[in-house]
Parts: structure tokens; sequence; C-alpha cells
């Protein structure tokens, strides 16, 4: 069971990279992680850096992907944001925005700015 949902997630990850390069974003770092946790995708559009929560459902019984992505998790994703971006020194230097992209069996949804950093 563990190994299906990984491999679901590396599916839906590959398609949401394609989804947006198809879109002018360009590819930085898939499955960035570190001990606080993890962000699927960071891409840059124009300016901006792009983190991306990817979700994916096959079913919509437990409620949609976007709604999966609770305080906590989009905390968890803030922080590791911040430290990824202290760690190549472009903190002050450069515009970020938080998207989530919900791949689904028929379809791909791209929610741009889906949080922001308020929450911290």
């Amino acid at each position: 069971m563990v190994v299906h949902r990984k491999n679901l997630g590396n599916k839906a990850e590959e398609r949401a990279c394609a989804f947006l390069q198809a879109r002018g974003l360009i590819f930085i770092m898939q499955n960035y992680r570190i001990k606080c946790g993890e962000i699927d995708l960071i891409m840059r559009d124009n300016n901006d850096i792009v983190f991306i929560e990817v979700r994916s459902r096959t079913k919509d019984n437990y409620g949609s992907a976007i709604d999966s992505i609770n305080k906590n998790k989009q905390r968890k994703i803030l922080k590791t944001a911040l430290f990824f971006l202290q760690q190549k020194n472009w903190l002050n230097k450069m515009n970020c925005r938080f998207d989530v992209i919900a791949v689904n069996p028929n379809h791909v949804e791209w929610i741009q700015d889906a949080f922001t950093a308020d929450i911290l």
C-alpha cells in the first residue's frame, strides 16, 4: 500500500512538473527535504521562486486534494521554503509564492498563491 501511494505521488509530481513547464515555469528541484518538511517541486516563474505542493487523488471520498493541505502542512512548507531561500542566499533577493497542484485522473488544477507566509 505504501509503495503504491509513493508511486502514485511520484507520477503526480511528474505530471504536475510537465504541466507547469508547458506553461513556462522553469524546473529547479524536486523533493527538497529537510528535517522539518518537504517541498514537492521548486520552480521559477519569471522572477518568482514558486514552491509547489502536489496533491493527487484517485477519488474525492475524503475531500479534494486541495482540502488536504491543512495549516500544519502549510507551516511545514513555509519553514522548509525559508530554509531553502536562506541556503541559496535568496532570502531578500527573490520573490516567492506558494502554489498547489491537484492532480486528478481526468485533469490538473493549478492554484497560484494558494497560501501565504502569514500563518508562520
